[in-house]
């Protein structure tokens, strides 16, 4: 909380005038500082004052007057838009008319606060009642309808929508709020200009009048549409929107890729604001979806979408506060058994969530295009841990790292790699041939040209590529012919289901043993955990396995403990032998 300079808290609480000051916190207004003045007003002392500003003052707020001051508060308080509102408050016994007017102040550490002058305007009682008179009717003309639709808009639905949900849910049905939006809207109007874009607009709400007659429609901000339904046959609501989309898209003027509806039931106890907020989320899910006109929303939905908000807005600071770590998951030579070398896999560990699956942060990051800033991080902690993995005499051996084609949309990957090569002084411990990127088959297919001088220029610098997640789905045979790989790295599920239709997975798994080695890449199978698994790899002639069977992923702090806790480090193959065991198997 905002602590006021000693000499500026006295000065402001000695204050005739009446006015408080509240800081936002989580939210909420929290008064943090009350004038004489003000209590002066309210016949209160000020600690007494603070904690009535805390909890009830909308208590002593005439009933009807409560909802507007609550939504111009929200409004004001989220930064959209002014406080200025006149209310009722019982003080002494009696109603008040009071004058709030408020506005944002950035002290001078930064901290914004909002200072809020409540004025007594009970002494012009009667010019007050000519004001609310006119204000009133302008409400009805202006204030509750949209001008472009003449629909009811977003100020209809604050102060109505709630009690048009208790009156469907008195009838027996239960409400649901259905928010459409207009895909493309910016487009439109630059096509087509913004006189053409209010008529697409004033189409969109006829069409979905016509779809849905019983419903209350409102027209929400810029290109949105609300309704609040009697019912929630979700069936029947896809077959109105569907309706109302096709009807949209026939007569516009210009061409328009129509709408798309997010769904929520407003279940006992919710108001329609969470149930507009819920149907947003809905929405957001299949926004770049061209085959999806509606989503309804669940709950899952909804805690998948917050993950991955904190996942970005906490991505940064995660990057420079050590939260996500390298975790090592060993590669062992199929015949031998012994450790070949490693891949870093990344971690994060959160102060406030705790572990965060790489299944919830990896896909969110590659969303919003900031996979790039993790990979490349994570190549520098493999430089760094290999420094103390020589400080701590442990084998040196190459360590993989997982890199996307988004890399190399935003990076120089290669350059960046050399700098962190040479920051670190990586040549004192292994040469480039150390450093593995792995990149899937599925970035591989679908990258541009420049992707293949890239990938070129990693090899000719001295590192390594392998093909990740070979035979997951994506597979084309083509790309043989556009990259060159030191090794091909299997998906585990051919593993997995080696018996499905008639053993096909054998078959293929022993032939591209041959492939690979007429195209001088060598092998890797993933997803290893049981003997029988390992008997077929040797017996099809794999060099390398990763899985469960041999090593769960585990941090460089966690092997060094075991060690001190007297854990025996396993036996890993030096420079010298990995050469020569490659250039046999090529050869054989």
């Amino acid at each position: 909380m905002y602590v006021f300079p000693e000499e500026m808290r006295k000065a402001y609480e000695s204050s005739p005038l009446s006015f408080v000051y509240y800081e936002r916190v989580d939210n909420e207004a929290v008064p943090i500082l009350a004038s004489d003045g003000f209590c002066r007003n309210t016949g209160m002392a000020r600690e007494k004052v603070l904690k009535w500003l805390s909890v009830g003052m909308y208590e002593r707020m005439h009933p009807d007057d409560v909802g507007t001051v609550s939504r111009i508060s929200h409004d004001f308080l989220n930064g959209k838009g002014k406080y200025d509102v006149i209310f009722r408050c019982r003080i002494n016994g009696k109603y008040t008319y009071i004058h709030g007017s408020g506005k944002w102040q950035e002290m001078s550490d930064g901290t914004k606060l909002a200072v809020v002058q409540y004025l007594d305007v009970s002494s012009t009682k009667e010019n007050m009642l000519t004001v609310e008179e006119s204000y009133d009717l302008f409400r009805r003309d202006v204030f509750y309808t949209d001008s472009i639709t003449g629909l009811p808009n977003l100020n209809y639905m604050h102060e109505y929508g709630d009690e048009r949900a208790r009156a469907i849910r008195a009838a027996g049905n239960i409400p649901t709020v259905i928010f459409a939006d207009i895909f493309s809207m910016q487009s439109y109007n630059y096509q087509y200009g913004v006189g053409e874009g209010d008529e697409l607009l004033r189409l969109v709400g006829e069409e979905l009048k016509r779809a849905f007659p019983e419903a209350l429609l409102m027209r929400g901000a810029n290109d949105h549409f609300i309704m609040i339904n009697n019912h929630r046959d979700y069936e029947k609501i896809a077959i109105g929107i569907e309706s109302a989309d096709d009807r949209i898209r026939k007569y516009a003027h210009g061409v328009t890729s129509g709408i798309r509806c997010g769904i929520c039931s407003i279940e006992e106890g919710m108001d329609v604001n969470d149930a507009l907020d819920h149907a947003r989320h809905a929405l957001r899910r299949i926004r770049k979806d061209m085959t999806r006109t509606w989503a309804v929303f669940s709950q899952a939905a909804d805690d998948k979408y917050w993950r991955e908000r904190y996942v970005i807005e906490h991505f940064d600071r995660a990057l420079q506060e050590g939260w996500i770590k390298a975790y090592y998951q060993g590669i062992t030579r199929a015949e031998s058994g012994r450790g070949s070398s490693f891949e870093a896999l990344a971690r994060w560990i959160d102060p406030v969530r705790g572990m965060i699956s790489p299944a919830d942060f990896i896909p969110a990051l590659q969303e919003y295009h900031q996979l790039y800033k993790l990979d490349i991080y994570m190549f520098e902690q493999v430089c760094r841990d290999f420094i103390l993995r020589s400080e701590n005499n442990l084998p040196l051996t190459p360590v993989s790292v997982n890199f996307s084609r988004q890399d190399f949309d935003h990076l120089d990957v290669i350059g960046r790699m050399n700098e962190l090569y040479r920051k670190y002084e990586m040549e004192k411990y292994v040469d480039k041939s150390y450093f593995i990127i792995e990149i899937t088959e599925q970035d591989l297919a679908t990258g541009a040209k420049h992707l293949e001088e890239q990938m070129r220029r990693i090899r000719e610098n001295g590192y390594r590529i392998w093909l990740d997640d070979f035979g997951s789905g994506y597979s084309a045979i083509n790309m043989f012919s556009r990259f060159s790989f030191d090794l091909i790295k299997f998906d585990m599920e051919l593993l997995r289901h080696l018996e499905d239709n008639n053993g096909a997975n054998r078959v293929i798994l022993r032939e591209m043993m041959k492939v690979a080695k007429k195209l001088g890449s060598h092998t890797l199978i993933e997803g290893v955990e049981t003997e029988e698994q390992i008997a077929f790899v040797r017996e099809i002639g794999c060099e390398l396995v990763q899985g469960y069977y041999y090593h769960k992923p585990e941090s460089l702090d966690e092997i060094l403990y075991s060690i001190q806790c007297g854990r025996k480090i396993n036996r890993f193959e030096t420079k010298e032998e990995r050469e020569k065991l490659e250039k046999a198997w090529l050869n054989s």
